[in-house]
């Protein structure tokens, strides 16, 4: 749910507003554009700010000057953007939420988009700062009654009107409407973790999944009776303990010009929708357990991903699936020692009822991949608390069979701030999940655990060019950033998106 937050774009001619933000470098110049604006006595008192407040004009650090009488505004902000290196590899969503941060009270909000030479003033970076200042005044708060106070900037219940002024403001407003796209997929996957357990169990959630068609997205959900028929018993083992039925929705997005060869091929996202996780038998400690409504990220991730690509019209081809479960511990829930046979034929020795994401995406994976023959597949998954002690959470562990795939994950990790950083495979660790009963066990021990997991996703994938994604320290509970005050994050949606746009998508 976004915050009342109206953003526009015009020519860069600022009349009487509330809240004028300016941007200065390291050098502390103020643009030719800005010195007209404001004239030579506005000129004058930012300079005095500037040098009273000893501003350096560090990247994203802030200064707010109340302006004096005879302004055509009620305060100045002043946003740094360092030095010429920063400016040129600056990341503008990232911006726009800094400068969402500074809005406070105000009912109005002018961005000048000028500043130092190096800095970019295009409609992509318009569009950029637009973004940021969305996702920055995301809240989730359908179920609280208490008021918001109307003096916290990422609280705040009032709209808020902001104009950017750039060159070419129609094209900032062409640009925006990916952006926006991608915007709502963001906070759709974000809505979608924050809700309860008790809101969004698997045939609610793929009710919400089924939403996606009104944008064109073609939708089939697989009830258990159709995953019993079909032979996804690894899946429907993890979900046996509950009273809920397990579900799992097929997203197609057909997008690509092209109906026949390599171009038509589609590509596939895969995601881990475990709507809640007690550990099943092997269960979870107390402390800390609430946290595992959000062990769907992954699937959240998918389908925000979806509706950005068919929001924008993407054009290319895309499958995206979720297997959504809850794993409980009742009389009739999965036990450690039961041998289950996934999809795949592959036997599976249940060693811990708690590594239980690795068996429904077995199965989506082995599915998807049969079915639909696509060109890669990439899952995610809130899948190891073994990659929070790896990685923290900075960065999404990387796992992948193909290594052009990683490089393009890493770049569009690079360009969106959403990092990934890869981890080793190797048959080593593949042979720590062998069983002495059944093809393989769901768990490998404790050393190298998010390595294990992966090499059992792995035997689930073929030849296929395939990446898995484990989320478990960046879409849940992770630490708050300038575009993001929420418990979910929806990490994922931007880096896919931008995988797809620079990558994949059908060019002729």
């Amino acid at each position: 749910m976004a915050a009342m937050l109206k953003i526009g774009f015009a020519s860069p001619t600022v009349e009487k507003t509330g809240t004028l933000v300016l941007f200065v470098g390291s050098d502390l110049e103020v643009s030719a554009a800005t010195r007209k604006l404001i004239g030579t006595a506005g000129v004058g008192t930012v300079k005095r700010a500037l040098s009273a407040e000893k501003f350096k004009g560090k990247e994203r650090a802030v200064l707010v000057i109340p302006a004096p009488q005879g302004f055509d505004v009620d305060r100045l902000v002043i946003v740094g953007v360092g030095n010429d290196d920063e400016q040129e590899k600056a990341d503008y969503v990232r911006l726009g939420g800094v400068i969402a941060s500074t809005l406070g009270s105000a009912n109005a909000a002018a961005v000048l988009l000028d500043g130092p030479p190096k800095w970019r003033t295009d409609a992509e970076a318009a569009a950029d700062i637009a973004l940021g200042m969305r996702l920055r005044h995301y809240r989730f708060d359908k179920y609280k009654a208490k008021k918001r106070d109307a003096n916290d900037s990422d609280k705040a219940d009032h709209p808020i009107t902001v104009t950017i002024h750039v060159e070419d403001p129609v094209a900032a407003k062409r640009v925006i409407r990916a952006r926006d796209a991608v915007g709502t997929g963001v906070e759709l996957a974000r809505d979608l973790v924050n809700e309860p357990p008790n809101v969004l169990d698997p045939v609610e959630f793929a009710k919400r999944a089924k939403e996606l068609e009104k944008l064109g997205v073609e939708i089939t959900i697989l009830d258990e009776k159709q995953l019993t028929k079909i032979g996804m018993r690894a899946l429907l083992g993890v979900g046996q303990g509950s009273e809920k039925e397990s579900r799992v929705v097929i997203m197609r997005w057909n997008g690509a010009k092209a109906k026949k060869g390599s171009k038509a091929q589609p590509v596939a996202f895969i995601g881990k929708g475990v709507v809640f996780d007690t550990g099943g038998i092997s269960i979870k400690p107390a402390q800390g357990m609430e946290d595992m409504k959000g062990d769907m990220a992954g699937a959240a991730c998918v389908v925000g991903l979806m509706h950005a690509l068919a929001a924008r019209k993407a054009k290319v081809n895309v499958v995206g699936a979720i297997g959504l479960v809850e794993n409980m511990p009742d009389g009739n829930a999965q036990r450690p020692g039961d041998i289950v046979t996934s999809l795949s034929g592959q036997t599976i020795e249940i060693i811990n009822t708690d590594a239980e994401g690795r068996l429904v995406l077995g199965d989506v994976l082995w599915y998807v991949n049969e079915t639909y023959k696509p060109s890669f597949m990439i899952d995610l998954a809130t899948l190891t608390g073994a990659i929070l002690i790896a990685l923290g959470q900075e960065y999404a562990g990387l796992f992948s069979n193909d290594d052009t795939l990683a490089e393009r994950l890493h770049a569009a990790g690079q360009a969106t701030g959403e990092g990934v950083w890869r981890m080793p495979l190797g048959a080593a660790y593949d042979k720590m999940i062998d069983s002495k009963f059944a093809d393989m066990k769901n768990t490998g021990g404790r050393f190298g655990g998010s390595i294990t997991a992966a090499q059992f996703l792995k035997r689930f994938v073929g030849d296929t060019p395939w990446a898995h994604l484990d989320i478990a320290g960046t879409a849940m509970s992770s630490p708050e950033t300038d575009i993001n005050k929420s418990w979910a994050s929806g990490w994922g949606v931007r880096l896919l998106d931008r995988l797809v746009a620079d990558y994949y998508e059908d060019r002729d």
